[in-house]
């Protein structure tokens, strides 16, 4: 199985203009065999609000809001699966930094992800998620959802790979440089591949570190991105490395799990 991210700038603001963005650069994913894409936190909006209704009026409901719906036919063109980042407002007009997945004809929209950990000031304008962290299967994958800031939670990681995850898909914005080297430990711990799509560019000050990287079971880095361009990355994973969790003959990282020992 062939998986990607996603490496993009995002448009400030301009949700038409990142579809654009998105099309093309998921287009030279899939060219490349990708049957999974993940790209970045708030692709569709960008992420560096000044205010709440800034955000209420880029942000769409899931899944009858326009990117939601461009996410569908995008997945139902390409003929793949699309895990990507969204401003969420639900009916009662709370706003959520969430994620989607969909897939291809037969799939549609399969279900959202909103964020648990905000990061600094995104508590201005979003609700923490309150819908938990939940393994989506996809028939040729199990896929989870976290984002961004999540990493810097292992409870985050380890949730949906007890819950079944073979694949976290991980949409950011990442602006501290820890990730990139704290996600191949996250996917070695939880035996599972992680696909971080992170964005580049800067907005309004803030600069984005870029480095989307796919890491593996054993923790391997098998791609990472730029600092400072659009790009894609397709790799082919081995599926069964993320499903034997086994480390020698005596030893399975789950079944040694002694969690009467990890309360406070």
């Amino acid at each position: 199985m062939k998986v990607a991210y996603v490496q993009m700038e995002p448009v400030l603001l301009d949700p038409e203009r990142n579809y654009s963005k998105a099309e093309k650069l998921v287009g030279e994913a899939v060219e490349k065999g990708a049957k999974l894409v993940v790209l970045p936190e708030l692709f569709d909006t960008g992420y560096n609000f000044e205010s709440r209704s800034e955000v209420a009026e880029v942000a769409g409901e899931i899944p009858d809001g326009p990117t939601t719906k461009f996410l569908v036919e995008l997945a139902r063109e390409k003929e793949a699966f699309i895990v990507a980042g969204t401003a969420e407002r639900d009916e009662k007009g709370n706003l959520y930094n969430s994620a989607v997945i969909v897939g291809p004809v037969g799939w549609g929209y399969i279900g959202k992800y909103r964020k648990v950990h905000l990061f600094n000031r995104e508590k201005l304008f979003f609700k923490p998620g309150n819908l938990g962290f939940h393994v989506f299967n996809i028939g040729i994958a199990k896929v989870g959802i976290m984002i961004c800031f999540d990493w810097f939670f292992p409870e985050s990681a380890r949730t949906l790979a007890l819950k079944g995850a073979e694949i976290i898909a991980h949409p950011s914005n990442l602006v501290m440089p820890y990730a990139p080297r704290a996600m191949p430990i996250r996917a070695l711990e939880n035996r599972v591949y992680t696909i971080t799509a992170n964005r580049v560019g800067e907005e309004r000050g803030l600069k984005f570190i870029g480095k989307s990287m796919i890491a593996s079971p054993l923790a391997d880095v098998l791609a990472m991105g730029s600092e400072d361009r659009e790009e894609v990355a397709v790799v082919e994973i081995d599926l069964s490395l993320a499903r034997d969790k086994r480390i020698n003959e005596r030893n399975d990282i789950f079944r040694d799990r002694r969690p009467q020992y990890y309360v406070i």
